[in-house]
């Protein structure tokens, strides 16, 4: 972690293959890692307050650390971005993925989240883009609504693999938010530095996590002694290795190497989580969910395809 953060606060463009290697190699494990983690967490720890601790503890140690490295204090007007951002990804955006993972398994929920960049394509045209898509991109769009198809009729299964149709629903919001977010950050003035750009978003996210677990009383079912070790360790892979690393090692990827290779990330984590899920969740995967699979992650092989043909 300290040669990446090494090297983004130096500012480099080059990096070696091996250097680009791995921070993909993290990117793909431990984001694809922590949708199980967020299962295993929430399994003894309330949904919102285990996302806003998870956020405001990961955010408040980038901020030590880009300061540490020279970054400014972000002003009013960063503040008040990031908490927009902090709102749309990561209260009702992560928020929302914590909350569903109480009635859907993991690998369903990365599935749904895969769906990011059709979200991000169709709220584009809604805000009157008038930029020229790809055939690629509308294959794409096409394929993502058919797994989501696909998901919402397998939520009428068996008793054991049923899925929530509120959990599918809140999760398809969760992915809307997300997409809105990353859209209003494009333009949004944030901190030049990337760390604390991103320390300040955890940290505003985390806050409104917080105050949202006070409103849904989740501080009134924690009983500190009765959260399982394995809950504890979860939580401890999604900061340091989801939120940290996991981060640090995506950032480092978007300065030092082709933003389309940064990009893979999108259709590796759903593969990722729903092999995770499968394997060490002992989650129940039907036909209908690898067809899904299978549908989604083409989805975003075909948009992410045809955006780079339009440059």
């Amino acid at each position: 972690m300290n040669t990446v953060q090494t090297d983004l606060a130096k500012g480099k463009n080059a990096a070696s293959f091996l250097s680009v290697a791995a921070a993909l190699l993290m990117v793909y494990l431990f984001w694809g890692g922590t949708y199980l983690g967020m299962k295993i967490a929430i399994e003894s720890m309330p949904p919102f307050l285990m996302a806003g601790a998870r956020f405001m503890t990961a955010g408040l140690i980038l901020y030590i650390l880009s300061r540490a490295q020279g970054a400014p204090r972000p002003v009013a007007l960063e503040w008040r971005n990031a908490g927009i951002v902090g709102g749309l990804l990561l209260l009702m955006g992560n928020g929302g993925v914590a909350w569903a993972e109480q009635h859907v398994p993991s690998a369903i929920a990365s599935l749904v989240v895969a769906t990011v960049p059709l979200w991000m394509i169709l709220l584009g045209k809604l805000r009157g883009s008038n930029r020229r898509q790809s055939p690629f991109v509308y294959v794409g769009l096409l394929l993502g609504l058919a797994g989501i198809a696909v998901l919402v009729l397998h939520s009428g299964g068996s008793a054991q693999t049923r899925l929530s149709p509120l959990g599918l629903i809140v999760l398809i919001f969760a992915s809307i938010s997300w997409a809105a977010g990353s859209l209003f950050s494009r333009s949004a003035k944030l901190p030049v530095f990337p760390l604390m750009s991103t320390a300040i978003q955890m940290v505003a996210g985390g806050a409104l996590l917080l105050i949202l677990s006070f409103v849904m009383e989740d501080w009134s079912g924690l009983h500190i002694s009765e959260i399982s070790v394995r809950s504890w360790a979860a939580f401890g892979y999604l900061v340091l290795f989801g939120s940290l690393l996991g981060y640090t090692a995506y950032i480092w990827l978007l300065n030092n190497a082709d933003p389309a290779i940064a990009s893979t990330y999108a259709f590796v984590n759903p593969i990722v989580a729903v092999f995770l899920g499968f394997f060490a969740g002992n989650e129940a995967l039907t036909t209908n969910v690898w067809i899904a699979t299978f549908l989604i992650v083409g989805a975003v092989v075909f948009i992410t395809n045809g955006k780079e043909k339009q440059k």
